[in-house]
């Protein structure tokens, strides 16, 4: 006998897994917790349900229509939480412009998205300015003006965001549509080629809602979250839908606090006036937190953190311990909406010394609900488990982007024999936890062996006068490569510690067998700063051609 399908009558109601239904849960639960912008803005959850309505009517009234694209510029803030409700669910396709971008790279994703509309701040005016010459069609504009004059605008201004909002009706009836139809598309930060576009669906963000919700909410932790906690974002809302988070904090109806522009006191402080509990950063924000002058007067105990992007380091994870910050690992990336894996303890594990569960802190994570991951050797043939055999992270997931937007080539490279390759190297141990242990293309590759980056990365960022560590492959005429650390000290230890004090400590490393020496860095450079992509990860492509004629070993 085959599969059997279930029958339904010709009344029966098919429910498509749309954004609008993550909105309805806190109407019905919490209708009344806030959400809050900076220090001066605040409202409830009904409040946001009758704003979202309102923009419906904006949009629909300029001639957006189920299809089209609407592309939007600003600050973490309410109105972005809007629009990823508003838009979306009148049919429309939300683009989260990432500003960091070149304005050459904005003008190139604007056009490949074929944005109708842009909703954009008065504070990147400027950046419109500049890419209008280079758009391929006119786009209406809506201001958000926070102290911009509306006159200097052209014939393309449909408005201002707040005025149109105002004459709008706070009551819309949000139509059924098809769940595959898609929602939003953003573009991965072009550190080789241009920007690629990924979009997805309503059926995937929901279900990414969910699978965050199981691997935050449902398993016993020393960070489970629910409705009680207080969200702040530190990852920009035009990368992959911050990490998705607004999303899940909206159907659990918990309050949010949008900080506007990243400034460290400002969030330092916001932390502490609204209570947030919980939040998620690259370590390149956690460290300029945790070096601002105003650390020493904030009160961080009980902020509950992701880190993502990058490697949690040991080094960063007690660093934050000290400030009273729980501090875990999440893992994922662009093309994956972004959820893979949270570094979850097993039951046995929860009566470890908080010294011991550093190690699980900072694993890379196990697989959460619904995600399938394995690591591959070079020709796709899975590899044990055992913690040792390192290969190619592939994931399975009903929330992975099914292709680029308008890139066959590129979408058939990133999906070969039904999984999705990540183009990260790693390992799983026998308990089911994966760690990467490196990029592909980031892998040192010295005499045969290859050298993680990130491990010596982790190992060196221990060291108490290490803020920032990268470790990069440098060629060298008999090995093929060697390891340099680009090192960024602490303040008061500059001129104090020494290259050789580095390479010493990792001495202490292989002396003890963690590391074999060959591992130990050829050369140690100390630098003002550490070049990062658009969205505070290492752009570790930039720095070995800034370092390779300079540094080159032989």
């Amino acid at each position: 006998m085959g599969v059997r399908i279930i029958e339904k009558t010709s009344s029966a109601y098919v429910y498509p897994l749309l954004i609008k239904h993550i909105l309805a849960a806190p109407l019905r639960y919490a209708p009344e917790n806030e959400i809050v912008y900076g220090f001066d803005h605040r409202y409830t959850y009904k409040e946001l349900s009758g704003r979202v309505a309102q923009l419906a009517h904006v949009l629909g009234d300029i001639g957006v229509s189920a299809g089209d694209t609407v592309a939007i510029l600003d600050w973490d803030s309410h109105r972005y939480l809007e629009c990823y409700f508003a838009v979306p669910m009148i049919g429309a396709i939300l683009h989260t412009v990432n500003v960091r971008l070149s304005a050459e790279q904005i003008a190139y994703t604007i056009n490949h998205a074929e944005d109708d509309v842009i909703i954009v701040h008065s504070d990147f005016l400027a950046i419109l300015d500049q890419i209008k010459p280079f758009l391929d069609t006119e786009k209406k504009i809506i201001l958000i003006a926070e102290g911009y004059i509306e006159s200097a605008l052209g014939e393309d201004f449909a408005g201002e965001y707040e005025a149109l909002l105002a004459e709008k009706s706070n009551d819309y009836v949000f139509p059924d549509f098809d769940e595959n139809a898609v929602a939003t598309i953003f573009y991965t930060t072009g550190t080789t080629g241009r920007p690629k576009g990924v979009c997805f669906s309503h059926r995937q963000i929901v279900l990414h809602t969910y699978g965050f919700m199981s691997g935050l909410c449902a398993f016993k932790s020393y960070w489970t979250v629910d409705s009680s906690d207080v969200y702040l974002p530190l990852t920009p809302m035009f990368h992959v839908h911050a990490w998705g988070m607004p999303y899940l904090f909206t159907l659990l109806g918990a309050k949010q606090v949008y900080p506007g522009r990243y400034e460290p006191a400002k969030i330092l402080s916001l932390i502490e006036k609204e209570g947030a509990t919980f939040s998620h950063c690259v370590p390149t924000i956690m460290h300029m937190l945790l070096n601002a002058p105003a650390v020493d007067s904030a009160d961080l105990s009980g902020w509950k953190v992701i880190i993502g992007g990058s490697a949690l380091s040991r080094g960063l994870c007690v660093e934050a311990a000290k400030r009273g910050i729980n501090l875990f690992s999440a893992y994922g990336m662009s093309e994956t909406c972004p959820l893979i894996t949270i570094a979850t303890p097993k039951p046995h594990m929860h009566d470890w010394s908080d010294e011991k569960l550093i190690d699980i802190r900072c694993r890379t994570g196990l697989p959460v609900p619904l995600v399938d991951l394995e690591i591959v050797d070079a020709e796709g043939k899975p590899l044990p488990h055992d913690g040792q055999k390192k290969g190619e992270v592939v994931v399975r997931s009903p929330w992975l982007a099914q292709a680029y937007h308008r890139e066959d080539e590129k979408s058939e490279e990133l999906w070969r024999d039904g999984w999705l390759h990540t183009g990260d190297v790693g390992v799983v141990d026998k308990d089911g936890y994966l760690q990467i242990t490196d990029r592909m293309k980031d892998v040192i590759k010295s005499g045969g062996e290859w050298i993680s980056s990130l491990g010596l990365e982790d190992l060196i960022g221990r060291h108490e006068a290490v803020m920032e560590i990268a470790v990069l492959g440098v060629p060298h005429d008999k090995w093929g490569e060697r390891p340099l650390a680009l090192v960024v000290l602490k303040p008061g230890y500059k001129n104090v510690v020494t290259g050789e004090d580095i390479r010493g400590f990792c001495e202490n490393f292989a002396h003890d067998g963690i590391i074999p020496r060959y591992e130990i860095p050829d050369q140690v450079l100390f630098v003002e700063a550490l070049t990062k992509t658009s969205v505070g990860k290492l752009d570790k492509k930039v720095m070995r051609e800034q370092y390779r004629s300079a540094l080159t070993v032989s």
